[in-house]
């Protein structure tokens, strides 16, 4: 069967399906339409035809989209249509998440399965409300309960639906914390001599890494911090003190 012919069938079933359907799922459920064929359908040819339907979506003319998501292939609504279609589920996704259910929620895609007990420890506050309306926005479940822990206390994790809104497969598509922080890295301070002044995790303070690095730009020189904390040099502080010495007034002896 041509590549041509196929695509209608998985288009079929991907729009009628429930779930996201992989690609062996595909396979085997056309190769099970098509019975009285001698010559059974590929997964290559399966794939080829997969291909040829994301790229006749793309197209601007589409306001969906064929994307892998969740763990197979479904039709997505693109993101600039997300607002006008998000009216039909009413105010469940039109209203936004507070910060603290936002916090909530971080936590326990990152730290997934977590108790409530464990995402309290990490918030030190309660996460009681938090939770409450993340299960009724379905962006995570009850997967089950702790056993080893006292109580065994129930455990969330993030839902299908979390997955398919943030266009993710799994957990450990997320993209790593120190991804997410890159842009606030500070970059470190170059004094003169070519130094740098870096903060580091070693045995080490600050004020030491400080201190040894102005002293190997020039042994000859000695640094000062004046009181608005300006990097002087001694003999230049010295020199502003004798200025000021200079146009202070003076005491009358008779006073």
């Amino acid at each position: 069967m041509e590549i041509g012919n196929i695509i209608p069938h998985i288009e079929a079933l991907i729009f009628a399906s429930e779930k996201p359907l992989g690609a062996i799922e595909l396979t085997d459920l056309i190769n099970q339409a098509f019975g009285f064929m001698e010559d059974k359908l590929t997964l290559d040819q399966i794939e080829a035809g997969i291909e040829g339907i994301v790229e006749k979506y793309q197209s601007e003319f589409y306001p969906f989209e064929l994307r892998f998501s969740g763990g197979g292939w479904q039709f997505l609504t693109k993101k600039e249509y997300h607002k006008t279609v998000a009216q039909l589920n009413g105010d469940k996704f039109l209203k936004r998440l507070s910060p603290a259910a936002m916090e909530t929620l971080a936590i326990i895609a990152y730290k997934q399965p977590i108790t409530k007990g464990e995402i309290e420890s990490i918030r030190g506050v309660s996460a009681d409300y938090s939770i409450q309306k993340l299960l009724e926005k379905e962006l995570i479940v009850i997967s089950g309960r702790n056993e080893d822990m006292p109580g065994k206390p129930l455990v969330y994790t993030t839902s299908r639906s979390f997955m398919d809104y943030f266009g993710l497969n799994g957990p450990e598509d997320l993209p790593r914390i120190r991804e997410v922080l890159a842009d606030q890295v500070v970059e470190p301070t170059l004094l003169s001599g070519g130094q740098v002044h870096v903060a580091n995790g070693d045995d080490e303070s600050i004020t030491d890494t400080l201190v040894e690095t102005i002293e190997d730009a020039d042994t000859n020189r000695v640094w000062l911090v004046s009181e608005t904390g300006e990097l002087l040099e001694a003999n230049d502080q010295q020199e502003e003190d004798n200025q000021q010495e200079d146009t202070s007034p003076e005491e009358d002896p008779e006073q």
